[in-house]
């Protein structure tokens, strides 16, 4: 595994020498896009940088379905260690499944693509599940920390016009 994460010599002087096009490269070969980008980088307005645009991937798909898909189901993806004797395992197969029931009940209650949702857990596998059904049917998550006030969480949420 370790040899697999290495990065080379040759990879280095391909960065250097045209970075947009190694990462353009980068992101055709490891991610699925339902659509591909037009522009690798945008560096119009400094330092604002708009990468891979006109572009548009589904991240719950690339976290999950076409690890699925290529055989890898039965791997573990979510190795989860809580309070003792809390632990769990998803495969990709299991964890696949838990996210397209998020989604499905997401769905149910009418969140729908570009909608904003405000997620309050804890670190736990279901806030995972809860991310990646968001991103599966393209509403924005928000994240909310739970050691907030009341009013800081109303301000936060509100201002996520979630």
């Amino acid at each position: 595994f370790a040899a697999d994460a290495v990065v080379t010599a040759a990879d280095y002087a391909e960065a250097d020498a045209d970075r947009p096009a190694f990462w353009a490269r980068q992101a055709r070969e490891l991610l699925t896009w339902n659509k591909d980008f037009d522009q690798t980088l945008d560096w119009s307005n400094p330092p604002f940088a708009k990468w891979f645009v006109g572009g548009e991937v589904n991240a719950a798909y690339n976290a999950l379905d076409r690890h699925v898909e290529n055989g890898l189901g039965d791997r573990v993806a979510i190795y989860f260690e809580g309070e003792p004797g809390d632990t769990r395992t998803y495969t990709y197969a299991q964890l696949t499944e838990e996210v397209k029931k998020a989604a499905n009940a997401f769905e149910s209650l009418g969140v729908a693509k570009g909608d904003r949702v405000a997620v309050y857990l804890p670190m736990i596998p279901e806030a995972v599940i809860t991310l990646l059904a968001c991103a599966r049917i393209g509403a924005v998550h928000s994240v909310v920390f739970g050691g907030f006030s009341a009013e800081a969480l109303r301000s936060r949420i509100d201002d996520a016009e979630a």
